[in-house]
């Protein structure tokens, strides 16, 4: 799968609704874009001096998927209301250490545990 990683830095005196606004927008983006997997979002809680002040993880099957979310007219919107919102943004993707398993035929979670022990004719 491959990991896009979102870090958010908000600018000075953003209003708590605008940041409600946001969430509610992320929120409903799995709901109209077939190519995210897993799609996982929230504010900093620890507000270290590191922390950034909100993050986004998705996961998509592959490059391809990730640039038709990118480009879909329904995450359009959404850019621009981080644009607005923030001073800073990060981004990385990168392809989880799991990768190679679950784009297998074989996956591990569908195995049979007790295959091992079968006797084999």
């Amino acid at each position: 799968m491959l990991n896009h990683v979102v870090l958010m830095k908000f600018r000075p005196g953003v209003p708590e609704e605008e940041i409600r606004d946001l969430e509610r927008l992320l929120d409903d983006l799995p709901n109209r874009i077939p190519e995210i997997r897993v799609y996982e979002f929230g504010r900093d809680v620890l507000r270290s001096e590191r922390s950034w002040d909100f993050a986004l993880v998705g996961l998509f099957a592959n490059a391809e998927t990730l640039a038709r979310y990118q480009d879909h007219p329904e995450h359009r919107p959404v850019v621009e209301k981080i644009r607005s919102l923030c001073e800073h943004v990060a981004t990385v993707d990168f392809y989880g250490t799991d990768a190679g398993a679950i784009e297998s035929a074989s996956r591990s979670w569908e195995r049979d545990p007790f295959d091992s022990l079968k006797l084999k004719p």
